[in-house]
């Protein structure tokens, strides 16, 4: 199990953990247990669902509703063995970003957590919408856990398969 060490004369007692269903949501949840649990503190744990603007922000996504609440439960069960509080809460908002930071702002939490996978866009390394946000505007320290970045693959730009052109 990864155990990290903090860095002398930071106290963080609570820490919110945006989660997404990616691959590095598993360790961000370890690590801002880890967090607290000197200080036998408290992780809350949010999985944001972003609703189209066509439909009211309330709309019932029962689909993606039943994925969120499967997902949390799952983060719940990775920090439970960890010495501090657990909450999840299921949010439905427009921009993930925004519903983080307010979610942040309310609870009054000592940093937010988040985790993403390596990805790139257009053959770069890309942050998404929701991180950049977050990073700007939340009121208090924000820790990304990024994923190891994949090992380089060499690509065949000869040949007619070019489907790696259209996952970016």
């Amino acid at each position: 199990m990864l155990r990290l060490k903090k860095p002398d004369g930071i106290a963080i007692k609570s820490v919110l953990v945006a989660v997404s269903g990616n691959s590095a949501d598993e360790d961000a949840v370890r690590f801002g247990a880890q967090l607290t649990e000197p200080q036998r503190g408290s992780i809350y744990i949010v999985h944001v669902i972003e609703v189209e603007r066509s439909l009211p922000v309330d709309s019932d996504l029962s689909f993606h509703t039943t994925r969120g609440d499967d997902l949390l439960d799952r983060m719940e069960r990775t920090a439970r063995p960890f010495k501090c509080e657990v909450r999840s809460e299921l949010l439905q908002a427009r921009v993930a970003g925004h519903a983080i930071v307010h979610e942040a702002a309310e609870r009054e939490v000592d940093a937010v957590v988040i985790g993403m996978p390596y990805k790139t866009r257009y053959g770069r390394f890309a942050l998404g919408d929701a991180v950049p946000y977050v990073l700007e505007h939340a009121p208090c320290r924000v820790i990304l856990w990024r994923d190891e970045k994949p090992e380089e693959t060499d690509h065949d730009w000869t040949s007619s398969n070019h489907s790696s052109l259209s996952e970016a």
